[in-house]
This record gives structure tokens, C-alpha cells and sequence, in this order.
């Protein structure tokens, strides 16, 4: 599952959106980083590593609810390809 785990200390949130067993514990040990949220920066800074997200959705992964709201919410960067 790749969902979001705090990191941030009391009263100042922050996270880092993880590849995690579905069963673990919030806090848990994960699988990899593939990205943060930070809610107090206006507006919220969100950084993805789209490629990886692509990889674990390919291979299973579900998102949760706010990481797929996430994701919707973050514009797509576009690469030029030189020819």
C-alpha cells in the first residue's frame, strides 16, 4: 500500500508518502520513500517520485485515500525528449 507516515514533530505535521505492508503500523518500518507532504507551507508542498509510484501501482500497490487525492491534486511534469 503506499500511504502517508508522519514525521513531523507535535503539532507540526509532516510526511513522507511510503510503500508499506497494508498491516503495518502507521510509523512502521517501510519498503521505500517515494515522496513527501509537507501541509504547513503555503500551499502545501508536495514532492513524488512519479516513476516509482508508477512501478508499485503496476506491481499491486493501492493508494490510500488522501495519497490518491494527492496525486490527483499534483501537476504532471513534463520532459522535453530532444529528437
Amino acid at each position: 500500500m503506499i500511504r502517508l507516515a508522519r514525521v513531523g514533530a507535535r503539532k507540526q505535521p509532516h510526511y513522507r508518502i511510503v510503500v508499506i505492508e497494508k498491516d503495518r503500523a502507521r510509523d512502521g518500518r517501510s519498503i521505500e520513500v517515494v515522496g513527501t507532504y509537507n501541509p504547513r507551507t503555503n500551499p502545501a508542498t508536495v514532492i513524488l517520485k512519479r516513476d516509482r509510484i508508477d512501478y508499485w501501482t503496476s506491481k499491486g500497490a493501492q493508494l490510500s485515500d488522501r495519497v490518491e487525492k494527492l496525486l490527483a491534486a499534483a501537476p504532471v511534469e513534463v520532459t522535453a525528449s530532444a529528437a
